[in-house]
């Protein structure tokens, strides 16, 4: 087999159209993500709820074939062919799902039958293929390989990230910047990973006579339930008459042979070991969605627009940490004669990632002191914008809310709560030494201004629905009120506002964060005027009134719903434990997956490493719908039942033995042997009874 020298090792030649096969079909999978969400919301026009309930159906269905992938490989076409015909299925789900994307083939009804169907195939061939890529290139080294082997799993988990991190950079450009069909062009975003995935068809192909390749062995999958079926069978019947087996499997041994037994006992004790596994991913895989959505509420100036949105940081980090362990922290582990074994390497991955979310609670604890919490439910809650020139006081009945006098464009008070029944309340407002009433009615766990203004008649008031959530975008929200009695345009930024006349109101908009001295404000017969609006920051929303003064147009700007106050800066180190504890646990976890797997049953066992991760999502939906706690409660909740489960499963790692394949083939052969010695013996004994015969 051709060697070719990569960090000074002897690699096998054939891992490197292995490895860049990887990083074009990582780059195809994690591009086609990177959009997929805006195009549910944007293309398809799905709501939230729906975008986010497919998003994650086709996430976890990614994670669940791996098993069918595994068992076809194993069982019947060996992992090349099932790697060759899979991508084929995954090229096609990318051609239809690019073709769902153009806005000219049918109606919406097509483009979400195509939509649907491309994400089908793209599930099936990318779960597929998961488990037998990684095995296929540990089948490329020989046994006495085994470092070689651990390099290479490391290599090969950079490669994932290298992919998924250039992926998430150009596919949102290429949606974005790039026009077709008059918008957005999501049919480039989808073909351009659908070129790459038969680019990592190609280049797999073309290694093809370099590989080393091992035949499956029939449907192993069926025999080992089968063997498992036997021997409990079997012990449940005889357990009464024979209690010399020592091992619960042993009682299948009067059907099928010692190796298979051997092989299935440790196929189960590493099963066994993945049980408490899903809960680390529970945590890691949180990066894309509360981690997400703290981010955009802190404070993103000066590193927006150069700072990684989230994936991207975590595969970056990756890029720089795996080298860094391999070649420093490992090494020098040993240098000081710690025995790093891979258990221990995951079960230390699992204590960063809950320092990491304790780090996340940390933070979180300082990111809500900026946000408005919603009212309770039966209650509302309620703002005061004083616009008539002078004090105003307020009386609302059965409420001790608004003590304090109220002044002319004053900031705002603290929202109050109030009981939100409904009904029609009169609130009795002081002006002038006169007393008026406003007609107030609330609905529950809503927000509301009262707009007070006055004229030769009295005090007025107009009641105006709030937004009080922070944009999720991160970026400020903005409404004008309008003191004239004409109406009025605005242009900030690239956004038009338009304000009827006579203390209107116009809806939220959002804007882009940054400073604004020159907004254009027209009034009728082309009367425009240059407003200067200051700094609009990161997850504010602001209400800014119109009023003149001195003869001209003057902007008062309030802020309803305060900015952004934590840097998002302080959200790296929690990215940086977590991402040191998945070098630790998911590269780890790669090797052993491999390491301890029979040679035909490597896929299977990669296949199971692949299903804790989407089991890992199903114990974030249970615990964030079923605990329903506060964001920092819900991370802390985390981070102490990983803590739990690394106690757990450090004990179970304590009782497991490691299995070395050269020792189970000597077993093997000496139980062969002395198989065949019995049969010899019986074979002599049946001469001399022969014999014996033969001369009676």
């Amino acid at each position: 087999m051709g060697l070719t020298k990569v960090c000074g090792t002897n690699y096998p030649s054939s891992i490197c159209f292995i490895v860049v096969n990887e990083f074009c079909e990582r780059f195809s999978y994690y591009g086609m993500k990177a959009v997929l969400t805006l195009y549910f919301l944007t293309y398809l026009h799905w709501d939230k709820d729906l975008s986010t309930a497919v998003y994650h159906a086709f996430s976890s269905l990614c994670y669940f074939t791996p098993i069918l992938g595994a068992v076809i490989a194993d069982s019947w076409l060996g992992k090349f062919k099932t790697i060759v015909y899979l991508s084929v299925v995954y090229v096609i789900g990318h051609v239809v799902k690019s073709v769902g994307a153009i806005p000219t083939v049918g109606t919406n009804n097509v483009h979400i039958s195509l939509s649907m169907l491309g994400l089908v195939l793209i599930a099936f061939g990318t779960g597929g293929i998961k488990p037998c890529v990684a095995a296929f290139g540990g089948d490329q080294f020989d046994e006495e390989q085994g470092s070689q082997r651990q390099k290479f799993f490391s290599i090969f988990y950079m490669s994932i990230n290298a992919g998924s991190l250039l992926s998430t950079v150009i596919t949102p450009i290429l949606r974005g910047d790039v026009q077709c069909f008059g918008g957005d062009c999501y049919a480039l975003a989808f073909g351009v990973p659908a070129a790459l995935m038969v680019v990592a068809l190609v280049v797999f192909i073309a290694g093809s006579g370099l590989y080393k390749r091992n035949p499956p062995q029939g449907n192993i999958l069926l025999e080992v339930c089968n063997c498992i079926g036997f021997a409990i069978k079997n012990r449940w019947k005889r357990s009464k008459y024979d209690s010399s087996r020592k091992h619960w499997l042993d009682w299948a041994e009067e059907k099928y042979s010692v190796r298979l037994i051997q092989e299935v006992k440790m196929v189960l004790r590493v099963l066994v070991l993945y049980i408490p596994l899903p809960m680390f991913w529970a945590l890691f895989d949180q990066q894309g969605s509360r981690w997400t959505l703290q981010a955009t509420r802190m404070n993103m100036a000066f590193v927006r627009h150069f700072l990684p949105r989230d994936q991207m940081l975590n595969a970056l980090l990756i890029l720089v940490f795996v080298p860094v362990f391999e070649l420093i922290v490992y090494p020098l582990a040993g240098f000081c004669r710690i025995n790093v074994t891979p258990l221990r390497k995951m079960a230390t991955g699992m204590v960063f990632a809950a320092l990491a979310f304790g780090a996340a609670a940390l933070v979180e604890v300082n990111v809500v002191r900026s946000v408005v919490d919603p009212a309770p439910a039966g209650e509302c809650l309620l703002q005061v914008l004083n616009l008539a020139h002078g004090d105003v006081r307020l009386k609302l009945p059965g409420s001790d809310a608004f003590q304090q006098p109220i002044r002319y464009l004053q900031d705002p008070p603290a929202y109050e709560t109030l009981p939100a029944s409904g009904e029609e309340l009169k609130i009795q407002v002081a002006f002038n030494g006169k007393l008026s009433e406003c007609n107030f009615t609330s609905e529950q766990q809503e927000a509301y201004s009262l707009l007070l203004y006055s004229d030769s008649t009295g005090i007025h008031c107009t009641q105006v629905t709030d937004h009080i959530t922070k944009n999720e975008d991160g970026n400020p929200l903005l409404r004008f009120l309008n003191t004239y009695p004409d109406p009025v345009n605005l242009t900030v930024g690239a956004v038009t506002f338009q304000v009827t006349s006579g203390f209107s109101v116009s809806p939220n908009q959002t804007v882009d964060r940054g400073s604004y001295p020159d907004v254009s404000c027209c009034f009728p017969a082309e009367r425009c005027s240059l407003l200067d609006l200051e700094l609009l920051d990161f997850g504010a929303s602001y209400t800014v009134v119109l009023v003149e003064e001195s003869g001209s147009v003057v902007a008062h700007k309030m802020e309803d719903v305060k900015a952004n106050d934590v840097h998002i800066a302080w959200q790296i180190p929690q990215y940086v434990l977590l991402t040191v504890g998945e070098v630790m646990f998911s590269v780890t976890g790669l090797e052993f997956s491999y390491s301890q797997a029979p040679p035909n049953m490597k896929s299977v066992l990669q296949a199971g490493w692949l299903l804790t991760v989407a089991f890992g999502n199903v114990i974030v939906l249970i615990v964030a719908e079923g605990a329903e706690l506060e964001q920092w409660k819900e991370f802390l909740l985390f981070a102490g039942l990983l803590l739990l489960v690394f106690i757990i499963f450090s004990v179970m790692a304590y009782f497991y033995t490691y299995v070395d394949l050269d020792q189970l083939d000597e077993k093997h052969r000496h139980d062969s042997g002395r198989e065949e010695d019995e049969e010899d013996e019986e074979e002599a004994n049946d001469v001399r009874l022969n014999r014996k015969s033969t001369r009676l």
